[in-house]
């Protein structure tokens, strides 16, 4: 046989920076009580009872000039303000979890929300969490949350924000929130679950599944033992829940491969070992020895190390880092990126591996503050003198504009690049640049004054290089690309079509007559071309925008036959008439004759060039490609069309 300890077994950081408070208390001999047990674990409570920090349940139970330790749970608001008001110090020891959760419900209620805790009603954590609402609405899960919103229909369309006891299990919080989601119109979701209380589980579900026995130490009235020792059952036939080494029935056990040994966070070491040695005693082979296990959970860091730990909760503010010794990392999250805009869930996932340097290794308050992003620069300096020597290409983003540049930050360190190697116009603002992404190569770096500069426009010189040399390369006329506007003249756009100018003439910009290529075309759009002709040797390249496959003759003669009305666009005054455009490519004449009804000296008595007329086609020379409009035989049809009712209605007469 052999025992396997789960590795997160016994004190969570915040059990422990309870007890650790109340034993510094002990050893300076301050007079001090626990206000209500400061964990759930009477032997710890006992321990500390010997040395003098003794618990009170009532507050006028405290004796005079005496501190009193708020228990990990935390207490409600009232609690802390009779507490002040009698002037009697507090040494708070709520877990910084349950502190969140007080801040959440508090600012909820504050904007008009109706907070909605999932725990366990009786719970100390659930009652102090509570006392933080004027009217909180407590449920222990999903059946009891359904029978919530069916007393009132209208429930479901309150703004109601939920938050989770730190030691409910990941089942009961998810049912939760997937029956809220279905239901309910105006939800907030805090999963405010502890993630050392879920790793714990987590290992204490998978552990239990391979093992004949599990036993899992706890005290009975511990929220948090109880659910592991439910956990386990769901996969181990024998699942043993003792306070202590006596409480185990090593005769009554089963025979069984593997023993699996977890405990709550509410049990201490010394607790652990008890049971550990006593099973040792019957069981020879042993998977790692317990000195080794209880020598890592005390190990101690000091500011500067490098340390490897796992990422087991992510908020909007800090990264929660499992470092596997007796206090949790913290990372904020400006010492997460050297980049301002990042999201922690782009840069690191629950459950991943993170090398961190340590900043600060506090004592008082049970936490190491850990920056990823100084490690970051440490490591990035030599990969930027790397580059510097290899000629490497790096990635960066703008974080400063001035007048004589920008400054973007690579691998955490700052690189300045003066305004001619941007890349951008003389007249352009360097603000346009803020917050992008830029590729550059290191020109210059002296580690001594932390100075490096850099240059944009060698990587976009070069890329165009390239760029252009492979369009050479495969360019043949009746190619087609996708380019952007770079500049227009009077006579045409010039298109970059990947590293390459071309020219499109505005001739081939469009089948409609046209003035100017900005009728067409801005600089900076996206455009389809296709190469007329390219000469390598000059290197010119003339394009063409006009789709072929209309030709406009063709689709002419496809929409219109002689006798028809056309709405059309007047495109040229001559003296003899004015030209107007049928369809984009063809356009017809509208003799002087036949622009009015009456005489007119000139077209531009009536017809102003851009004007859209209705006219009917007259003539159609198929072969010279020549069309005859008429605005005339409009105007005169009605007159023709009310002399012919009177000549009927004189017939009929």
């Amino acid at each position: 046989m052999s025992i396997v300890l789960a590795k997160s077994a016994g004190f969570c950081y915040g059990v422990r920076r309870a007890v650790e408070l109340a034993e510094k208390m002990a050893e300076e001999g301050k007079p001090c009580v626990m206000l209500g047990s400061i964990i759930h674990n009477q032997d710890v409570i006992r321990h500390l009872g010997e040395r003098g920090v003794h618990v009170v349940e009532r507050m006028e139970d405290i004796p005079p000039n005496t501190s009193v330790i708020i228990r990990s749970h935390g207490e409600s608001r009232a609690v802390y303000e009779q507490l002040e008001e009698r002037g009697i110090p507090i040494l708070d020891a709520t877990c910084p979890n349950v502190t969140r959760i007080h801040e959440i419900v508090s600012q909820a209620e504050e904007q008009g929300r109706q907070p909605i805790i999932i725990g366990t009603p009786d719970h100390p954590e659930v009652v102090a969490i509570a006392g933080w609402c004027k009217h909180p609405v407590v449920l222990p899960g999903e059946e009891a949350l359904g029978q919530w919103l069916s007393q009132d229909p209208r429930r479901k369309d309150l703004p109601l924000t939920f938050v989770s006891q730190t030691t409910s299990t990941r089942k009961i919080w998810d049912g939760c929130v997937k029956k809220a989601k279905k239901e309910c119109t105006n939800a907030d979701f805090f999963d405010t679950i502890c993630g050392a209380t879920s790793k714990r589980q987590e290992e204490a579900h998978r552990l239990a599944g391979e093992c004949g026995t599990m036993v899992v130490i706890g005290d009975r009235k511990s929220s948090n033992t109880k659910r592991l020792a439910e956990l386990c059952r769901e996969v181990c036939p024998d699942v043993r829940l003792i306070e202590r080494a006596e409480d185990l029935d090593l005769a009554g056990m089963a025979p069984a491969e593997m023993v699996g040994i977890t405990a709550g966070a509410s049990t201490p070491a010394w607790i652990i070992k008890e049971v550990y040695d006593k099973m040792s005693d019957e069981i020879m082979e042993i998977e790692k020895s317990f000195a080794e296990l209880l020598e890592e959970s005390i190990k101690t860091l000091n500011t500067g190390d490098k340390v490897t730990g796992t990422v087991v909760e992510i908020t909007p503010t800090e990264i929660q880092v499992e470092l596997g010794i007796k206090y949790p990392g913290y990372i904020p999250l400006s010492e997460l990126s050297d980049d301002p805009t990042v999201k922690p869930e782009d840069v690191v996932k629950v459950g991943d591996e993170i090398e961190t340097y340590v900043m600060l290794v506090s004592d008082r308050d049970c936490m190491v503050k850990l920056s990823k992003r100084r490690l970051d620069i440490n490591k990035g300096w030599e990969e930027i003198e790397a580059a510097k020597d290899n000629e490497t290409v790096m990635e960066g983003v703008v974080i400063e504009d001035n007048k004589g540049g920008v400054v973007v930050s690579v691998k955490g360190n700052r690189v300045f690049v003066p305004a001619s190697q941007t890349g951008l116009p003389r007249e352009t603002p360097m603000s346009e640049l803020l917050k992008h992404k830029v590729r550059l190569v290191i020109t210059e770096v002296n580690r001594s004054r932390r100075r490096v500069v850099g240059s944009i426009s060698k990587v976009t010189r070069a890329e165009r290089a390239a760029a252009a040399e492979k369009v050479w390369a495969e360019i043949e006329d009746g190619k087609h690309y996708t380019g952007t506007v770079k500049s227009l003249t009077s006579y045409g756009a010039f298109v970059d079509i990947g590293g390459v100018d071309g020219m499109v003439h505005i001739s081939e910009l469009s089948w409609s007559r046209i003035k100017h290529p900005s009728e067409v075309v801005k600089v900076g759009d996206t455009v389809d071309v296709y190469v007329i002709s390219a000469d390598k040797e000059k290197k010119k390249i003339s394009l063409g925008m006009k789709d072929h496959s209309q030709e406009p003759w063709t689709v002419f003669t496809n929409t219109y036959k002689v006798g028809d009305v056309a709405n059309v666009r007047i495109v040229k005054l001559m003296t003899f008439g004015a030209f107007a455009e049928v369809v984009p490519g063809v356009d017809g004449l509208i003799h002087i004759s036949q622009i009015a009804d009456h005489r007119i000296d000139k077209p531009s008595d009536v017809l102003a060039e851009g004007d859209r007329v209705d006219v009917k086609i007259t003539d159609v020379d198929m072969e010279n490609k020549k069309i005859s409009l008429s605005i005339r035989a409009l105007l005169e049809a009605p007159a023709e069309e009310e002399q012919e009712e009177e000549a009927e209605a004189e017939t009929e007469e």
